[in-house]
């Protein structure tokens, strides 16, 4: 069966009309009517972004920015270096959203804390003293650094707990990493930023996409046990380079104090800003934690981190620690964007943080981690002992390669046929081909369920014969 292919703007009958609310909306509103009327039937290929945005006039950003948003419900499906489709559902004209699939059974998922442990009884403490205690004026419109209390109580943790040499005043409070980041790539765009280096592989939801749609070219950078590879870094050359080099995603790797070294020397070399996405650091297990980059080069690292992993990404809140030459551009950006973040939620959060209930979360938290992560690797030594796990000492998730002639694809398609949800690193490669991992989230699965998961993993790979390819 041939999968028909949208080749042009009118094909999708998208009518923009200037003046009649913002174009990305337009776009949205009249390719999600398509699908659900089924006029754009599922397994339908998009224009590619630059096409269309062609075809209609518009710029780019404004396409990749409906196609994300359609992306995000579930109305279309994208990878890296591959055509944007439309997803699998069911068309139905009345229906407010796509038709959801049935949950797995065992869904391994990463990129997620375990929300049924938010410290509700310590926050709703801290939200009565709020309430109670803060002045009326922190309730009006404030600067958009966020609020002083927050950003010195971040200060005083993150240097505490993370080594990091932050101040109160170069702390940009923002609505998540996602926001952050974005808000980051503006302001090194509008200053002449061209190229943007990341890990390869690497996260393709936020900064790749935002850069894109900036105008920005991407520069991939191989990573191995070690992090990203200082030896390839040395041979590109870019305005800003993305790392995670306390746990890098999605592989694990933590970045030794040579490499470290290394970066910032190119970093001086290149005149570049290095962006520290330190997105789960404060889960370790096996090894203690090493100093963060921004504490060694403050005025060349932008420390960028949230309470996504440690507390529950729907709070959306994070924080950038920026060079003093950046605050005052992304804090206006941050005012431009939406008047700064819920007073209420800056506040809640900074006397959580001041009475160490932030700390006391994370010490209950750890151990319910590890154990999981302990018992999923266990089942993975008796059940598939010819998969490899890495990236094990901390974090929420870890990356088991796959032995030879074991596809990434085919033994996620045949996990799912057993109830098991778990994705692969491919999607997320720059270059295109790597080895086949699988990636595993064990945050939200209690310890019985990671066992049970991996016994239905190893029994399907057993009887389809994936696993003796």
């Amino acid at each position: 069966m041939t999968v028909p292919r949208t080749n042009f703007a009118q094909d999708l009958v998208l009518d923009l009309r200037r003046g009649d609310g913002p174009l990305h909306r337009q776009i949205e509103t009249a390719l999600r009517a398509g699908i659900r009327s089924g006029r754009l039937a599922a397994g339908t290929a998009l224009p590619p972004t630059r096409a269309l945005a062609a075809d209609l006039g518009v710029s780019r950003g404004v396409v990749v920015e409906a196609y994300q948003q359609l992306v995000a419900e579930g109305y279309l499906t994208s990878r890296m270096g591959g055509y944007t489709h439309v997803a699998a559902v069911t068309a139905t004209a009345p229906s407010p959203g796509p038709v959801r699939q049935p949950p797995l059974p065992y869904d391994f998922g990463y990129g997620r804390a375990d929300v049924t442990r938010f410290p509700r009884a310590a926050w709703l403490r801290s939200v009565r003293r709020v309430l109670t205690e803060a002045p009326a004026d922190r309730f009006g419109y404030l600067s958009g650094r966020g609020m002083p209390e927050l950003r010195e109580a971040l200060a005083d943790y993150l240097n505490r707990a993370r080594g990091t040499a932050a101040h109160p005043d170069n702390i940009v409070v923002c609505s998540g990493y996602a926001q952050g980041i974005a808000l980051l790539l503006q302001v090194l765009a509008v200053r002449g930023a061209r190229r943007l280096a990341v890990e390869d592989p690497s996260a393709d939801d936020d900064a790749r996409p935002i850069a894109a749609s900036l105008g920005m070219e991407i520069v991939g950078v191989p990573v191995d046990e070690g992090g990203v590879r200082v030896d390839e870094l040395a041979k590109r050359s870019a305005d800003a380079l993305i790392l995670t080099p306390a746990h890098q995603w999605p592989t694990g790797g933590v970045l030794p104090a040579d490499r470290r070294a290394a970066v910032l020397r190119w970093a001086g070399e290149h005149d570049a800003i290095v962006i520290e996405d330190d997105y789960d650091a404060e889960y370790r297990y096996d090894r203690p934690a090493l100093g963060v980059l921004q504490g060694l080069a403050p005025d060349r690292v932008v420390y960028a981190g949230s309470a996504s992993k440690t507390l529950a990404p729907g709070m959306r809140l994070g924080w950038l620690a920026l060079p003093a030459h950046l605050v005052d551009a992304v804090a206006a950006a941050k005012l431009a964007a939406d008047r700064g973040a819920p007073a209420l939620d800056q506040l809640t959060f900074a006397d959580f943080l001041a009475r160490g209930e932030f700390d006391r979360h994370l010490r209950r938290m750890r151990p319910i981690y590890r154990g999981r992560r302990d018992v999923l690797l266990s089942a993975l030594r008796e059940r598939l002992p010819d998969f490899d796990p890495v990236g094990i000492s901390a974090g929420l998730h870890l990356v088991a390669w796959l032995p030879p002639g074991l596809g990434e694809q085919d033994t996620i398609a045949a996990a799912r046929t057993a109830g098991v949800g778990v994705g692969g690193v491919g999607p997320y490669r720059i270059a295109p081909s790597g080895r086949g991992g699988l990636i595993f989230g064990y945050a939200t699965l209690n310890e019985r369920a990671v066992r049970a998961g991996i016994d239905a993993l190893a029994r399907v790979l057993d009887v389809s014969g994936t696993r003796r390819r």
